[in-house]
């Protein structure tokens, strides 16, 4: 005769096994390891009473739903190559990572105690967080396999049709020391996001010392407010493959002589004139480079990259705005003459000679003369509403205040777009409240004044 305990000990062994069949899940000193052996995560809450360890490429396929609860800290194993860690939300899986400013949830490498055992700008300990959609890109194919990610790896496909695509929540997310290398110089972003649809939330999130880009976007529409990009060692914000969403409330940070572009935007690849174009429209940034030793440009557009980058405050770049021309073909400063490239009411200090000539350039291969359109862009940089003046930021490379001091930053602004934007009425991503207080690794570091 079968005991009620037989039972409950042999639907207990079925369920361990279904779960082995996802994931491997195993305890080390009452952490939770998880490995991916093809079958994903499955739909599982990771709770906060608890510390998860990533082990490899760890993947929510498609129909799974990861929630994490807020105040969860998943570490991820160091490796690079095949070795690498990383947690990548398939198409058409779901992540519900919806932490609080008290509580935030936190990406970090294993061995990190939260408190400074892990210097504040290391860099390249783990992956990094991928979230793959359905939305549209700019490919003929549309359809593409995201970087960091082998070949071989179908999980690592992206793109669709679906402009409203809910790939899930990242709220309130720190993101740290990530960015290992997989190969021949092919690291993985803080965060990554390829082919996001609208529908998907991400707000308030923190990438700290990542080894490539902060925060990447190849196509898509997902709209994103409250960004830190902080100490990464290639651009803050990259935009690609026809990216079109709305971002408002970004602030990043570069080392001195560190990182390369604050904004770099990109086009079409497979053709260069592929449509959907990338037209981002991003308001309210308080962007800060490496300083004027640094001669990398503050924002690159090239390959038919476009959008409007308005309200904003531009600090400590060795070279301003760069614009691409190409003679006789679709370029950036094509779509800047047909008005779908604008870069309005902002306020730029310590960049370039501190010059409209010196902070709008347009570029061209060798041997192109492109006086005629020099003096078109630098002319609009002051019909556009755009100033020369120091808004009152303190910042170095061990400290930084980010609110700006008396009114230099008020008025004179660019009319919002959409309803999708909170109206402010100054420039940049803060004025007097500190949104980054509290949650992000800068603020509990004592980088960023509270």
């Amino acid at each position: 005769m079968t005991t009620p305990k037989q039972i409950f000990l042999s639907l207990l062994a079925f369920l361990c096994i279904a779960g082995c069949r996802k994931s491997d899940y195993t305890l080390e000193d009452d952490a939770v390891t998880i490995t991916d052996n093809g079958g994903g995560t499955g739909t599982v809450t990771w709770t906060h009473d608890r510390e998860y360890l990533l082990e490899g490429f760890v993947f929510v396929n498609d129909g799974q739903v990861l929630t994490i609860e807020p105040g969860t800290v998943i570490r991820a194993k160091a490796g690079q190559g095949s070795a690498a860690s990383a947690l990548i939300v398939a198409r058409g899986g779901r992540i519900i990572a919806n932490g609080t400013q008290d509580d935030p949830i936190i990406f970090t490498a294993n061995g990190d105690d939260l408190s400074g055992s892990v210097p504040l700008k290391t860099k390249g300990l783990w992956g990094g967080v991928i979230i793959l959609g359905n939305a549209p890109l700019n490919l003929s194919q549309n359809e593409a396999h995201i970087e960091g990610i082998p070949l071989y790896e179908t999980r690592g496909e992206y793109g669709g049709t679906n402009d409203e695509d809910h790939s899930g929540i990242l709220r309130y997310v720190s993101i740290r020391h990530s960015g290992t290398n997989i190969g021949e110089g092919n690291e993985i972003n803080g965060l990554t996001l390829g082919g996001v649809g609208s529908q998907t939330v991400i707000d308030h999130v923190e990438v700290v010392s990542n080894a490539d880009d902060g925060f990447e976007f190849f196509g898509g529409s997902v709209c994103c407010r409250y960004l830190v990009a902080a100490f990464c060692d290639d651009d803050a914000f990259d935009f690609d493959l026809g990216y079109r969403g709305k971002g408002q409330f970004w602030f990043a940070v570069q080392e001195v002589s560190g990182g390369d572009r604050l904004i770099e935007v990109g086009g079409g690849m497979d053709p260069v004139t592929g449509t959907p174009h990338t037209m981002p429209r991003i308001f309210n940034a308080t962007l800060i480079g490496g300083g004027n030793g640094d001669q990398r440009s503050l924002i690159y557009f090239s390959r038919n990259g476009a959008g409007e980058y308005a309200n904003s405050i531009f600090l400590n770049k060795g070279q301003g705005v760069y614009l691409e021309y190409i003679e006789n073909a679709d370029d950036s400063y094509g779509q800047f003459l047909a008005g779908n490239l604008g870069i309005p009411h902002n306020v730029f200090y310590a960049v370039g000679d501190g010059t409209p000539e010196g902070i709008f350039t347009v570029y061209a291969s060798p041997g192109t003369n492109v006086d005629a359109q020099n003096a078109v862009f630098q002319e609009y940089f002051t019909g556009a509403g755009n100033r020369v003046l120091d808004p009152g930021i303190e910042y170095s490379d061990d400290f930084c205040d980010p609110l700006p001091s008396g009114g230099a930053v008020l008025g004179g602004l660019e009319e919002y777009p959409s309803d999708w934007f909170v109206p402010v009425p100054f420039k940049g991503a803060f004025y007097t409240y500190n949104w980054a207080a509290g949650w992000t690794l800068l603020s509990s570091s004592g980088y960023l004044r509270n």
